[in-house]
């Protein structure tokens, strides 16, 4: 299984390294299916990790069994050929079921192996995550320099944002690590994964090849049904963002970048000096973000057109203002129509996103967004069925009121 975009022939039967690092497919509840999900983007949080561990000297590899479609026995194969010290798998709640069974695979075949789970679900709920006992230590937060502290050998207990096990006892360090300055951080480590096979979804993009970024973390917004409502906010120089843009074209021929930020705009100065830079390098790179409505205008619209970015998507959500205020999202209507038209006229395509079932919903409120879809009018409209994740607002409140069938 060639994980890689050079030729790491070498590497696969290589042994004792530092740390493996693990994406989980997004599979199936059918034990025979690990795959099916149309679109696959580079893992930026392992990809962030792994840059880090490498910059402390460590030797590291990344298995993207995901993109690369991988059967319950290749992996077993692939990974009886490398013998590493540490491995670090990632969790979101959508690969919780693939991520535990990826955990007891690797203990069966290197039982004396630190298994480390990190990621939004295990940051979540790190009591379930324990109760698998092939997996040995949660990252809470950030993981770039909780996971260099492990490769280290710090002691577990010492450690900032993790928990473990002390026989049948969960235990949670203090407080997670929280990364203040991004640009403190190493360029995500893309030379690890095989950038020739990622590809986004239908609908999201004009040219290819285009892989995802991030230029912030968190968002001030306070939606019930986002983790990063609980999440601080940060972001990255602008031009070390369009560095690494350069760098993609160059090296491995990115001709366009899905921003994955919450809210891309929300830290106007640097955005707009990220849209001024694009227009002056020229770079031949488009682009598309997420924005909310109520951090879009003229002035931004224009500098995101003229720096290259083609599309915006608008989390609208509802039709319904009391569906909005349950939901902790109460932007004015008058203000998100007038986003649109204004993104439309200044040239950039708009998906709009909208969620059936939220608390309070009703057959009404549900005709009110689809009328009112209809009336702003998007180039796409995409419509989500309510989930409350772990980790949000909802799924605390859902728990609560007993409305939840299953955890599972």
């Amino acid at each position: 299984m060639n994980t890689t975009h050079r030729d790491n022939s070498n590497m696969s039967t290589r042994p004792d390294i530092d740390a493996l690092l693990i994406n989980p497919p997004w599979a199936s509840k059918d034990e025979n299916i690990w795959h099916g999900i149309k679109g696959a983007m580079p893992p930026l949080g392992l990809l962030s990790i792994a840059a880090q561990a490498e910059r402390d000297g460590h030797r590291v590899r990344i298995l993207d069994l995901h993109v690369e479609q991988a059967t319950i026995d290749q992996f077993r194969n692939t990974l009886s050929d490398i013998n590493p010290r540490i491995v670090g798998i990632s969790m979101m709640t959508s690969t919780a079921i693939a991520a535990n069974r990826v955990a007891r695979i690797v203990k069966e075949i290197h039982p004396t192996c630190i298994v480390v789970v990190g990621g939004v679900h295990a940051d979540a709920l790190p009591e379930e995550c324990l109760k698998n006992n092939a997996i040995d230590l949660v990252v809470r937060g950030d993981g770039e320099r909780v996971f260099s502290e492990i490769l280290r050998g710090i002691s577990h207990t010492t450690i900032r944002g993790i928990s473990y096990r002390d026989g049948n006892r969960a235990i949670h360090n203090a407080g997670k690590d929280t990364i203040e300055d991004l640009d403190t951080l190493a360029p995500p480590a893309y030379h690890l994964v095989p950038m020739q096979k990622y590809y986004p979804a239908i609908g999201a993009y004009k040219r290819l090849p285009a892989i995802n970024m991030l230029m912030t973390r968190g968002c001030p917004g306070k939606c019930t049904f986002c983790n990063s409502a609980e999440t601080t906010l940060r972001t990255r120089s602008a031009h070390l963002v369009v560095e690494e843009i350069a760098h993609l074209k160059k090296t491995y021929g990115i001709r366009e970048i899905q921003f994955y930020d919450d809210t891309f705009t929300v830290i106007k100065k640097n955005c707009l000096e990220f849209c001024r830079l694009m227009k002056e390098r020229n770079l031949g790179v488009s682009w598309t973000a997420f924005v909310r409505t109520d951090c879009f205008n003229e002035e931004m619209a224009r500098a995101m057109k003229d720096g290259g970015c083609h599309q915006v998507m608008f989390g609208v959500e509802s039709g319904d203002d009391e569906i909005l205020q349950n939901i902790r999202k109460p932007i004015d209507k008058v203000k998100t129509q007038s986003a649109i038209k204004l993104a439309k006229r200044t040239g950039l395509e708009v998906r709009a996103t909208f969620m059936f079932g939220n608390p309070g919903e009703s057959k009404a409120s549900i005709q009110r967004t689809i009328d009112y879809a209809l009336k702003l009018d998007p180039d796409l409209a995409l419509f989500n069925i309510t989930t409350p994740y772990p980790g949000t607002q909802m799924f605390d409140w859902a728990k609560r009121e007993g409305y939840l069938t299953t955890e599972d």
